[in-house]
């Protein structure tokens, strides 16, 4: 018993009085081998009820084991826990302690003794303890594989977090420095070593410059920024700066422009910019990945910190002078409607597009001013109520003065390329958005959406040209546009009118059905039923909507697969969501009929917060459900 807790050697003496020997035979035959043999792990917990016994005695495992592995984490001991031995101790032990939520859930239990004086042992075997952290470390990989490909893909901010979310998930396993993984080279290679190089790397390449520079009328200061990486536009950033009295709110650059909105009086050759890698709110999709960050030291990145570059040369206008007409933006590459390296589609001639441009410079002009009512004659009923969803979407506020592009799809004509940043009071975000506005032949508007980043725009338009038509290409990235900004705009009655009555409803790995079988999974092991309504499912997001100060959906890595002879198209996207309660990462799969191309209709939606490795590919598609 030299091993043993003191406590529970105490335990099995108790356990030799028969008043409280209440365990069985076997049970209590397990303990004295426990007891006697050496090679188990061994917690204890005693409350007064039972959930807290079996809660204190998986602590106590846990505290067990960050004795046995403690050695093995001396390689994240810096220069102020070094000869600290207990606050070092301390230290493994919190981060072992994030194990209790995942791995250590599994650990063999005995209930010795039920309430009102419960006493509950957990163990595991001393030959299985490196299985505990086998989880761990694979989730490490596939975190630095999904950096390796955001990337190749420009999403600079995805790629920081993900390379730094494998990092600390690294650091919190035993002997983490040793594991070897073949990623990015041909040949194996330490990963704790390739990730710290990858982080250097990527933030050696951004480049973060002053694009414009404007003292507004309210006396702040506004000024333009972009970021490259490797000399294009950065798909996504994350970034603070220091506004003169803090550090700014956390904001999200899309496709490579944002705007900074400082008190005039601020020193500006002082000004820096630290990328964000952390990302704090976005792990919280994890909850494992949270603990970690929460237990193990941070690393700092001295290269985060950036110099603000080109603000002397930007001279300071005043907002009267800069406020140009909005224009149509002009290239010497040929430029297509929405995705940027497309042959297929054109962008509307200047001299076409004049009546929508004046409708568009208007409305401009309004924001700008923020009398939002002066230009309500140039939407459609339905239009303006979105317009002013949009402008009390958080602090809504021009990043810069547009170049717009117009494209038409039948009655229908489009605004690509207004860009808008939106913070919110009560939660310390800012998103950056590319704004979208659809026209009539009236020049009035009908609708105002957030636009998907290039990428996606561009799987849809140009990888899927040999699949389908050109007006459906156009409509599935118009359809997703309007999905997306529903859960933000709060468009429930959108929502409920392209929802089919009979919709398959799949939330994680739920899935639930709103009717009587329209459709139905072909592999029963892929999900599970549950009975809710498409009333139940809009009710309880009319719930989460008003909970909640704002809900921001990202899309990206999407493919689109069309069913055989008919308009039905299987999409599946990556989501990012956040809302100022909750965030999450996951796939979303969506089953869309456009045999009607005015009325798409959802006829399945499916959530997955992970690949299922029981799918082929990973994800729910087409060919897992009969229709």
């Amino acid at each position: 018993m030299r091993n043993l807790p003191r406590h529970l050697t105490l335990l099995f003496m108790l356990l030799t009085l028969p008043a409280l020997a209440q365990i069985d035979k076997n049970q209590k035959a397990l303990l004295k081998e426990i007891q006697s043999s050496g090679n188990y792990i061994v917690g204890m917990g005693h409350s007064s009820t039972l959930r807290q016994a079996q809660e204190n005695a998986l602590a106590d495992l846990a505290g067990q084991i960050s004795t046995n592995v403690s050695s093995q984490f001396e390689y994240i001991m810096d220069s102020k826990t070094k000869g600290k031995e207990s606050e070092f101790n301390q230290q493994v032990n919190s981060i072992v302690k994030t194990y209790s939520h995942t791995s250590l859930r599994g650990a063999l239990e005995i209930v010795v003794k039920d309430e009102p004086d419960a006493v509950v042992v957990r163990y595991i075997k001393t030959a299985d303890l490196d299985k505990v952290f086998d989880s761990r470390r694979e989730k490490a990989m596939t975190f630095a594989r999904n950096a390796e490909r955001y990337e190749k893909d420009n999403r600079v901010g995805d790629a920081l977090s993900y390379y730094y979310w494998a990092l600390a998930l690294l650091r919190s396993c035993p002997s983490g420095n040793e594991l070897k993984i073949t990623l990015g080279l041909n040949e194996e290679q330490l990963l704790i070593n390739y990730i710290y190089n990858k982080l250097k790397e990527i933030l050696q390449n951004v480049q973060v410059s002053v694009s414009s520079n404007t003292l507004e009328e309210d006396g702040t200061r506004t000024l333009g920024l972009h970021v490259d990486y490797k000399g294009q536009p950065a798909v996504n950033f994350n970034y603070t700066y220091f506004n003169g009295e803090r550090r700014s709110d956390l904001s999200t650059l899309q496709n490579g422009d944002d705007a900074l909105f400082l008190p005039a009086s601020l020193n500006l050759s002082k000004l820096d910019i630290r990328a964000e890698y952390s990302c704090e709110e976005e792990a919280n999709m994890d909850s494992e990945l949270r603990d970690v960050l929460m237990n193990t030291p941070s690393v700092p990145l001295q290269m985060a910190k950036m110099q603000l570059q080109g603000i002397k040369d930007v001279a300071a206008q005043k907002a009267q002078e800069t406020q140009q007409p909005v224009k149509i933006a002009k290239s010497d590459k040929p430029v297509t409607d929405i995705a940027p390296n497309s042959t297929m589609v054109k962008y509307m001639e200047e001299a076409e597009a004049k009546p929508f441009l004046a409708t568009i410079s208007k409305v401009e002009q309004a924001l700008r001013s923020k009398n939002y009512s002066s230009v309500r004659d140039l939407f459609t009923p339905e239009g303006y109520d979105m317009f002013q969803k949009l402008v009390s979407y958080g602090n809504a506020r021009l990043i810069r003065t547009p170049d717009v592009r117009f494209s038409r799809l039948g009655d229908e004509i489009t605004c690509r390329h207004f860009p808008m940043s939106f913070s919110f009071k009560t939660n310390r975000r800012t998103f950056s958005e590319n704004v979208i506005f659809r026209l009539n032949d009236d020049a009035l508007i009908t609708e105002v959406a957030f636009g998907l980043e290039e990428r996606a725009t561009d799987d849809i338009m140009n990888n899927s040209a040999k699949r389908y038509s050109e007006e459906s290409r156009k409509l599935l990235v118009s359809f997703l546009e309007s999905y997306k900004t529903a859960y933000a705009l709060r468009r429930l009655d959108y929502l409920d009118k392209i929802f089919s009555n009979d919709a398959l409803i799949i939330t994680g790995s739920v899935v639930s059905s709103a009717g009587y079988g329209e459709l139905q999974p072909k592999q029963l092991q892929h999900v599970k039923y549950t009975r809710q309504t498409k009333s139940q499912y809009l009710k309880n997001l009319q719930r989460t909507m008003m909970s909640n100060e704002y809900i921001n959906i990202h899309f990206a890595e999407n493919t689109v697969k069309k069913s055989t002879g008919k308009e039905i198209y299987g999409i599946q996207i990556k989501q990012d969501y956040f809302s100022s309660s909750y965030g999450d990462t996951g796939y979303l799969f969506l089953l869309l009929d456009l045999e009607k191309p005015q009325q798409p209709v959802v006829k399945v939606r499916a959530w997955q917060p992970d690949l299922d490795p029981t799918i082929q590919d990973g994800r729910l598609s087409m060919a897992d459900f009969i229709f």
